[in-house]
C-alpha cells in the first residue's frame, strides 16, 4: 500500500516538475522570438500553464524576487518540490 502511495506522489511531483520546466521552456521561446505571442497554441498553451503554476508561484515570489530580471521562483519551486517528497519519504520509509 505504501509503494502506491509512494508512486502515485512521486509521479505527481514529476509531472509538475515537467508543467514547470514546460512554461519555463515556452516562456523563453517566446521571449527569443522563436514561437510567437500572438500564435493561437502558444496562447492557450501558456493559458494553461500559467493556471497550473500560478498557484505554487505566486506565494513564493513574494519572498524570491527577481535577480537581474530573472525570475528564480520555479527553481525554487522544483528544488522545494523535491526537498518536500525527500522528507516526506524519508520519514514515511
Amino acid at each position: 500500500m505504501l509503494g502506491l502511495l509512494y508512486w502515485i506522489i512521486s509521479t505527481a511531483a514529476q509531472i509538475y516538475i515537467f508543467i514547470i520546466f514546460l512554461q519555463v521552456l515556452m516562456s523563453w521561446l517566446i521571449a527569443l522570438d522563436i514561437v510567437k505571442a500572438g500564435n493561437d497554441a502558444a496562447i492557450r498553451l501558456m493559458a494553461f500553464l500559467k493556471k497550473a503554476t500560478d498557484p505554487v508561484y505566486k506565494p513564493v515570489q513574494k519572498y524570491v524576487p527577481p535577480i537581474g530580471g530573472l525570475d528564480l521562483t520555479p527553481l525554487v519551486v522544483i528544488i522545494g518540490i523535491q526537498l518536500v517528497v525527500g522528507l516526506m519519504f524519508g520519514i514515511l520509509f
